[in-house]
């Protein structure tokens, strides 16, 4: 943290200096007309004097069109009986216009948040009146926007008449930040506390949903923190990262601990090292506090945040953005539920396209599996009626929910529906998988695997490393492994295939690979050795067993690739899957080993069981007792 953030004179005489534009709300907002176009400032910025004003002024106007993005406060112009007064017109729903807009007294308008400034500079949307607020004036007259550059900047420097609001509690952010005293026709002194958004506090499967998405984030990464309670749970588990960087439209209080555990440096940006970039942030006192002067962080407008081109060239970049529902090929929708709007496209779409295209980014889209208290799935075989798409399945690449993470960029639809339905609520993947089958997105091959689909828990997971410095990490098998299975198997010399069907096998039924991924992860558990690959990762190794509940022991068996057998991964996937049939309850192993695969049986003994075998026939039973 920056403790002491360098003082800036403030100009002690400018309300002498503009004597003359200073006017109360009131008489400020006499100078709007019937007909006008109003912006209004975003965010806890919102000039709350000059709104309630406007509002009080309703007898006297007519047909005014209000444009604003995300806003927080109160709305008192969005309520039906002023819909003939206020036509609301907003570019991302807030709480206090989703009533009005859904009872369609009000308009909403779906754009990419990197539009936006283009809609008023290119006179499209042209703005007659603009009402922001701004902290006060340095000794060159220079205002800073504070906690919502976004597109406020733009708005401002669009609008016919700009009426601003000075706040001394308004924050001075660094910078493009700023506008001067002299762009602004109407002043107003205020000295009032801006909106306080307290963050929400995560529950069990957003800490969860948080926990996955972290675990895709590398050390060097820059972020996207996307608005909603899981990106920001997300920040919980980023502490012990190492030289993350901040590109986002907006923050939260959240962000305070991550860099004060020091994870955050900004170290390897290739734009604005060092420094945390947004647009805007939503907070507490303590985060206006903590941003006030401080010169880590840099508020820019939404058309440089937001642009694309602009984020790719980070590298490592990572989106995380929510949804509000997504079908099983791939399209989400963030922004409606059904027909009703919701909240907006916001800068999904931005990041997401801008982090697909960054080295080695990652465009990540997350939500809870389930909605009302658990009544309905978010992931459906199709959107809901009405739903609208915002991110297309061409442009996604990562889903996350509590249960799980899907890939779904450059896979087929049958992959895709495989894999949206493991990370799905199991209550519902049964459903979900006669729906894929009936529409055609799975083919009948898999009617035999309704009600089979289950993911392993992630406490399953881990790693080891090699002598030479090969990170092998080992997961529980995934019901999309199915492609990966099949290539395992065709790298496999004769010789091991032999060892381990004990026969000679040219190919492998999908029925057989079938059987290997869709396991209970209890009775049947599964765990596979990967590589990371640019195109997502190679199986090398699995280790499985399978129980008989008659003995409660379990039959254990293993597959390295040629080239990685004698590197200890048998032993350790052998270590492994004790450990995990312990907790199961599971009283030993038993194994079938030929007499020749001296490799295999050198593992066995090597364990930490009481180990007995028997010689039959050219063939080695072996009976494990877990000590």
């Amino acid at each position: 943290m920056i403790e002491n953030h360098k003082k800036v004179s403030l100009d002690p005489h400018w309300r002498e200096k503009y004597k003359d534009i200073i006017a109360t709300p009131d008489q400020a907002v006499r100078q709007i007309k019937p007909g006008n176009r109003v912006f209004i400032g975003t965010g806890c910025a919102q000039p709350l004097k000059l709104v309630q004003a406007l509002a009080d002024r309703s007898a006297n106007l007519a047909d005014i069109e209000v444009v604003h993005l995300l806003t927080f406060g109160e709305a008192p112009y969005a309520k039906k009986q002023y819909a003939d007064i206020f036509r609301v017109n907003s570019l991302f729903i807030a709480a206090n216009v989703r009533d009005v807009i859904q009872q369609g007294y009000g308009d909403y308008t779906p754009i990419f948040l990197s539009d936006i400034p283009r809609l008023f500079s290119s006179g499209q949307l042209p703005l007659d009146v603009a009402l922001i607020q701004v902290g006060p004036p340095d000794t060159r007259g220079m205002c800073s926007l504070g906690v919502s550059v976004d597109i406020v900047k733009c708005g401002a420097e669009n609008a016919s008449l700009v009426i601003a609001e000075v706040n001394p509690q308004m924050p001075r952010t660094l910078g493009d930040s700023f506008v001067h005293l002299s762009d602004m026709d109407i002043l107003v002194e205020v000295n009032e506390p801006l909106p306080e958004v307290k963050p929400q506090v995560p529950t069990e499967v957003t800490r969860q949903i948080g926990e996955y998405v972290a675990s895709l984030v590398e050390d060097g990464s820059t972020l996207e923190l996307g608005i909603g309670r899981i990106p920001q749970a997300v920040l919980e588990f980023l502490k012990n990262k190492r030289d993350l960087g901040i590109h986002t439209e907006m923050f939260t209080d959240s962000i305070i601990d991550v860099i004060e555990a020091g994870a955050i440096t900004g170290a390897y940006k290739t734009i604005d090292r060092g420094k945390i970039v947004a647009s805007f942030c939503l907070g507490t006192r303590k985060l206006y506090d903590y941003i006030d002067n401080n010169p880590l962080f840099s508020f820019r407008p939404t058309e440089y945040v937001n642009n694309p081109f602009i984020i790719s060239k980070l590298p490592k970049m990572v989106a995380i953005n929510v949804a509000l529902e997504v079908d099983l090929t791939g399209q989400v929708c963030a922004d409606s539920l059904g027909t009703n709007f919701f909240s907006g496209i916001g800068g999904q779409v931005d990041f997401n396209r801008g982090a697909s295209r960054s080295a080695q980014g990652k465009a990540i889209i997350a939500l809870p599996s389930t909605a009302r208290n658990g009544e309905i799935s978010r992931i459906q075989t199709r959107l809901s009626s009405g739903a609208g798409v915002v991110t297309t399945r061409g442009d996604v690449h990562y889903v996350v929910t509590e249960y799980g993470i899907a890939y779904l960029h450059g896979k087929s639809i049958q992959e895709r529906a495989l894999a949206l339905i493991s990370i799905a609520h199991p209550r519902f993947r049964e459903k979900l998988m006669k729906e894929a089958i009936e529409a055609k997105f799975v083919s009948e091959e898999h009617k035999d695997v309704e009600g089979k689909i289950y993911v392993g828990p992630p406490e399953f997971s881990t790693h080891l490393l090699l002598n030479d410095g090969t990170l092998i990490k080992f997961r529980p098998i995934h019901p999309t492994d199915e492609s990966r299975m099949k290539d395992l198997f065709y790298d496999l010399t004769q010789q091991t295939i032999y060892y381990r069907f004990m026969k000679q096998m040219n190919r492998i039924p999908r029925k057989q690979i079938r059987e290997f991924i869709y396991v209970d992860h209890r009775n049947e558990v599964a765990i596979v050795g990967t590589l990371p690959e640019a195109y997502g990762e190679d199986i090398i190794a699995i280790g499985r067993y399978y129980l008989d509940r008659k003995t409660n022991q379990a039959e254990v068996a293993f597959t390295v690739k040629d080239q990685w057998q004698n590197r200890g991964i048998g032993t350790y996937l052998m270590n492994l899957l004790i450990t995990i049939a312990k907790r199961n309850g599971i009283s030993g192993f038993t194994a079938e080993v030929l007499q020749e695969n001296k490799a295999m049986q050198r593992v066995f003994h090597k364990s930490e069981c009481q180990v007995k075998s028997r010689l039959n026939e050219g063939v080695y039973s072996f009976e494990l007792a877990f000590y």
